[in-house]
């Protein structure tokens, strides 16, 4: 059989329709919601049936777990009148709520509206409560109107006192009597003249004997001191200090610049006092994961805490006062990565620091998308579902129209995220052409030749 040429213009023109139709019934359509498993053949994507999750301003107030907006109505110490302005609020239809806190062991009930969406809905909100019950309400940001998240902290700080343990040196001072204060003479330090408690939890004093001392506050030693010299001195006037704090410690390790172990004191330590004693935090640590071991009534407890909530949010519930044997450890941020792939500049994979990374921030660090191929409709996330298993969220951002890039600006990146932007329908056809035609040349160089040959 001779091959001639027209008869293999034919075949290409054949060829070339056939891979025409092919790729207008094989674009892959992502869906929102696909499960690993259902997943193994390409085709199973193409239903078409699944909707993708686009990117909008709503949808991204709701994954930042919050709106951003409360109105304040009031707040009372009396709980019967918050709940009085609350039900009067319900009747009314708005969605009232009451927040019970303690500060400065007092109690306080705090009466607002929402959250809401964005600032312009709050402030509406405000005119009609203050119109309809001549009240002065306000308008308040998520950092504000959960100020009382910290009410357990400053509860923690002011309720804090040191108790002494074995290995601390004690200072004691009787007033009038050098020959008890400083028998040794004047020349020695407080922490060479002081008493050592023992392993077993007492000090020697002269007059008094022992005396257990671990576990108490400097108070109480004070006044078992002052019970004992009562016998020989009249109404005797006595201090008790802390010379050396030598019974107990906080550990601080992981991804911190100078890891270390700190001296608990008399003064409250708090997480935040523990990280910048130990040189702040490194360049690699995960600020989403600090892990806090504790003991507590004998039950250790591990606790993941969120410092960038703290530092940028404002929530002091998530400091901590840190009391013997916590044990800090700030792993590394090795699992924060997103990856970026698809039709981009430079793909890559980037890490998550302490200040977020934003869909916009990942297509910047690669170079953007390839302007002259990407289809700017088919900017992708996909994400593991939260809830479980093993269904994968895709979330859409469709660029094509220039404002709709600001989305990409809030729109928040979760640790391995895939970012995938795909070719337009014209570029992956050039792409086709471009194999067929080395394949084409081939065929032709091959005819040319046998027709050579026969010839």
């Amino acid at each position: 059989m001779r091959i001639t040429t027209n008869s293999l213009a034919t075949l290409v023109h054949a060829v070339t329709l056939g891979i025409v139709f092919a790729l207008g019934g094989c674009v892959v359509v992502p869906g929102a919601h696909i499960s690993v498993d259902d997943a193994r053949e390409m085709d199973e994507l193409n239903s078409g049936a699944a909707d993708l999750i686009p990117i909008t301003q709503s949808l991204i107030n709701e994954m930042l777990g919050r709106e951003a907006w409360t109105v304040q109505v009031a707040t009372y110490v009396d709980e019967s009148n918050a709940r009085e302005i609350q039900r009067a609020l319900l009747a009314d239809g708005f969605n009232a709520k009451v927040k019970s806190m303690t500060i400065k062991k007092m109690n306080h009930h705090r009466v607002y509206v929402g959250p809401q969406a964005d600032k312009s809905s709050a402030d509406a909100i405000k005119k009609l409560v203050d119109s309809r019950f001549g009240l002065e309400s306000i308008v308040m940001g998520y950092a504000e109107a959960n100020s009382d998240s910290s009410a357990a902290f400053t509860a923690q700080m002011e309720n804090y006192s040191y108790l002494v343990g074995s290995g601390d040196i004690l200072n004691i001072t009787v007033w009038d009597h050098p020959e008890l204060t400083i028998p040794q003479g004047g020349q020695r330090t407080p922490t060479e003249a002081g008493n050592v408690v023992h392993a077993d939890g007492t000090i020697f004093y002269p007059y008094v004997g022992n005396v257990s001392v671990t576990g108490k506050h400097v108070t109480e030693i004070r006044a078992l001191i002052t019970r004992g010299l009562s016998r020989y001195i009249e109404d005797p006037q006595v201090d008790v200090a802390v010379a050396a704090y030598r019974s107990q410690r906080v550990f601080v390790s992981g991804a911190v610049n100078a890891p270390n172990t700190l001296a608990v004191t008399d003064v409250p330590m708090t997480l935040l006092d523990a990280l910048n004693s130990a040189g702040g935090m490194a360049t690699d640590a995960d600020w989403r994961s600090v892990i806090l071991t504790s003991t507590r009534a004998g039950v250790l407890t591990k606790e993941i805490i969120d410092l960038s909530a703290l530092f940028q949010e404002e929530l002091l519930n998530h400091n901590r006062v840190l009391r013997s044997n916590d044990v800090l450890h700030v792993p590394r941020n090795d699992a924060l990565k997103v990856f970026v792939m698809g039709d981009v500049i430079k793909a890559g994979t980037q890490r998550i620091d302490r200040s977020g990374l934003t869909l916009a921030e990942a297509l910047n660090n690669v170079g953007g998308i390839n302007e002259a191929s990407a289809d700017a409709r088919g900017i992708f996330v996909l994400r593991a579902n939260d809830e479980g298993s093993k269904m994968v969220d895709i979330y859409q951002l469709d660029a094509s129209m220039g404002p709709m890039l600001i989305l990409s600006t809030q729109f928040r990146l979760k640790p391995m995220d895939i970012v995938y932007v795909t070719s337009a329908p014209i570029a992956r056809w050039n792409k086709v052409l471009r194999q067929l035609t080395s394949s084409l040349n081939a065929i032709l160089v091959s005819t040319a030749t046998a027709r050579r040959n026969i010839n």
